[in-house]
């Protein structure tokens, strides 16, 4: 890097840092996550607004590569949290209703996704029709579970039977969606010429299921009362690196190697531990690497272009993820006898998709199972999914003990914004 390439670098990440906390800050104020906001700066710098003037005086082609480096560290650190924070209890907890649920709701949006595809295929579909159609029903099927955590704890819902049912619902969602993203791209060649590697991907997982796993618990039941320390910090990151650089290599992405890792880190004993190892990780990665994610996401939305035929694919594009994830678990959860009204909140929660939505479509932009003017659409779907959640929310629970927001809702720390995206 030469001098200009690092001033304008720095100054860049400077004003992106700027707009992404105003707009986060603005989008709570209206109740919503700050994760639109972040997004809409990611998308008013890129190239939809003044035709790229912006984008192209703030961050020169030159320094993008960095710029999308910075994001994958942003991301991989996200899916560590993620995986951190999954918590298999709940499921365990929720009974036949998270199942049957979660399972509605992924099988549902994922077939309309096809059949979309299907319609999609001459104006938007890539040389792997398979794919592309497989790509599609994923893409529909997210729910973002860290979104969802973060509206039940603002309205303290997260302990009411609704709460419950809704975060193990979420739960269930995550690995479903990344088991299938994982065969998606396993069977699509995301190894490149060396496809030999994905078979290396089942060795991987039971040493992290059945060796790693087992020592890191023996490691912790050693060491009553473990804090973190700078050492063991550093042993953490050097595990999530690893993992996630392994999953990349043997062709799978380096988001499921962090998400893993997450997992698979013990979760007794640790209480303490997980907690402080959260709040040093949210602090960077929510500041400045997720928004140079949202960034680099941005820089590849183009609206300037949509025409009748580009809203006429968005608003097929929203009534099958909309209604393919409503109609699934609103439907699953009367079939198990939930009132109305708490079955409409469910499904309405379900169809939270954030940062684990963008991260998702990146995959597919990376992989070649989109292109740009579909990832762009796509982007607006998962904005405006994430968007409508709190308002419905309200509305559906208008009246009841569970539709009162906190009154601390407003004063959230960056930690708790963290896991809102």
């Amino acid at each position: 890097m030469d001098t200009h390439q690092t001033t304008s670098l720095l100054f860049g990440l400077a004003a992106m840092v700027i707009m992404a906390r105003l707009l986060g800050a603005l989008a709570r104020r209206l109740n919503q996550p700050a994760v639109i906001g972040e997004v809409l700066a990611g998308i008013a710098l890129g190239p939809t607004l003044f035709g790229g003037a912006v984008s192209d005086a703030l961050f020169p082609g030159d320094i993008r590569p960095l710029l999308s480096a910075l994001a994958a560290v942003g991301v991989v650190v996200f899916m560590f949290l993620v995986g951190l924070e999954w918590d298999a209890g709940m499921i365990r907890g929720s009974g036949s209703l998270a199942a049957t649920v979660s399972f509605s709701s992924i099988l549902l949006p994922f077939g309309l996704g096809m059949l979309l595809a299907l319609h999609l295929m001459d104006d938007y579909g890539t040389d792997d029709q398979t794919g592309f159609m497989l790509f599609m029903g994923i893409a529909m099927s997210i729910t973002a579970f860290p979104v969802l955590a973060r509206i039940l704890t603002d309205r303290n819902m997260t302990r009411t039977p609704l709460g419950m049912v809704a975060l193990a619902c979420a739960s269930i969602d995550d690995v479903l969606a990344w088991t299938l993203l994982a065969a998606v791209v396993a069977v699509s060649g995301g190894a490149g010429p060396e496809q030999w590697r994905i078979l290396l991907a089942i060795p991987y997982l039971l040493g992290m299921f059945f060796v790693v796993r087992p020592l890191l618990r023996r490691y912790v039941d050693r060491r009553p009362g473990l804090k973190l320390n700078p050492t063991l910090f550093a042993c953490v990151l050097v595990g999530l690196l690893l993992s996630a650089a392994a999953t990349e290599w043997v062709g799978l992405h380096y988001i499921f190697g962090a998400f893993l890792f997450g997992v698979v880190l013990p979760r007794t004993g640790t209480e303490q531990l997980r907690e402080d190892m959260v709040a040093r990780l949210c602090h960077l990665t929510g500041t400045l690497l997720l928004p140079v994610f949202f960034l680099v996401a941005g820089l590849k939305v183009d609206l300037s272009g949509l025409d009748a035929a580009g809203l006429g694919a968005l608003v097929l594009i929203l009534l099958a993820a909309v209604g393919g994830k409503f109609v699934g678990a609103f439907t699953a959860a009367r079939l198990n006898r939930m009132p109305v009204r708490q079955s409409a909140a469910l499904a309405t929660l379900m169809n939270t998709r954030g940062l684990t939505e963008l991260i998702v479509l990146n995959v597919g932009l990376q992989l070649g199972f989109l292109g740009e003017e579909l990832y762009s659409l796509m982007v607006v779907m998962a904005v405006v999914t994430t968007a409508m959640a709190g308002p419905l929310l309200t509305w559906l629970l208008a009246g009841t003990q569970e539709g009162k927001p906190s009154g601390a809702a407003g004063a959230a720390t960056t930690e708790n914004e963290r896991t809102s995206v």
